[in-house]
């Protein structure tokens, strides 16, 4: 049985490498530990081993874990989220990482107003243009956060993409567009948008990701190990 505390340790020791190749302050660096079919016994060990904030996909199994889990948590929305689920997770995730469209963005704002709580969010992109991936293309960025910046509630704090499948080489020049995108943002102050996370990486691309600027990796398979397939079948209901 593989020790969750020691996989961490692992992972740490990569990223210290990856920032020192790249000239970082690994200390800027968060792991978000992806807990998609988890049990909160194994989240609460790597709790114990240092990780503080943990990512969902799914709005239902998030709610499931966040009554349970004990200790200093931040929580994070990492996979797609539907309309009607914002109000299900408005003052109780700390970052929501798949901001993709207007509507959604507008039901943030309008839950947000109704609890008087700023949303706290990053703009998913697809860099790679990929049919099975969301998020908005490279050019449609800016002018969203444009319009995103004057309906209020919602707060940007950065960008998020996915890498390519394949080959972990395959990543780097679409963390690199990102970062790039990343950087002409933040020369533009626009009101509530803050360029302060980069969430790019995870298990088999995230040491590109931190080389090519990555200040948040999300890592579930590289702690967690894979998921059963029976614990799947469960979790999906």
């Amino acid at each position: 049985m593989f020790d969750i505390s020691e996989r961490i340790a692992l992972i740490r020791e990569k990223i210290e490498q990856a920032a020192e190749r790249s000239g970082r302050n690994p200390k800027q660096i968060k792991i978000v530990a992806v807990s998609k079919f988890v049990d909160p016994k194994r989240i609460q060990e790597a709790l114990g081993a240092g990780i503080t904030t943990f990512g969902e996909n799914r709005v239902q199994e998030f709610l499931t874990k966040y009554p349970v889990i004990k200790g200093p948590v931040q929580w994070h929305i990492v996979g797609s989220l539907q309309t009607n689920k914002v109000k299900k997770v408005i003052g109780k995730v700390q970052l929501i990482h798949s901001l993709d469209r207007r509507s959604l963005a507008e039901e943030l704002s309008r839950q947000a107003r109704l609890t008087g709580i700023e949303a706290a969010v990053l703009v998913q992109v697809n860099v790679s243009r990929e049919i099975s991936k969301q998020g908005l293309a490279s050019e449609e960025v800016i002018p969203f956060l444009k319009w995103l910046s004057t309906i209020g509630g919602v707060e940007v704090k950065g960008l998020m993409t996915i890498g390519p499948l394949g080959e972990p080489e395959k990543a780097r020049p679409v963390f690199r567009q990102l970062r790039e995108l990343f950087e002409r943002i933040a020369d533009l102050a626009l009101p509530k948008v803050e360029m302060k996370y980069l969430s790019m990486g995870m298990t088999n691309d995230y040491e590109i990701a931190i080389e090519e600027g990555a200040n948040l990796v999300r890592i579930g398979t590289g702690i967690f190990g894979r998921r059963e397939t029976a614990q799947r079948r469960r979790n999906h209901g």
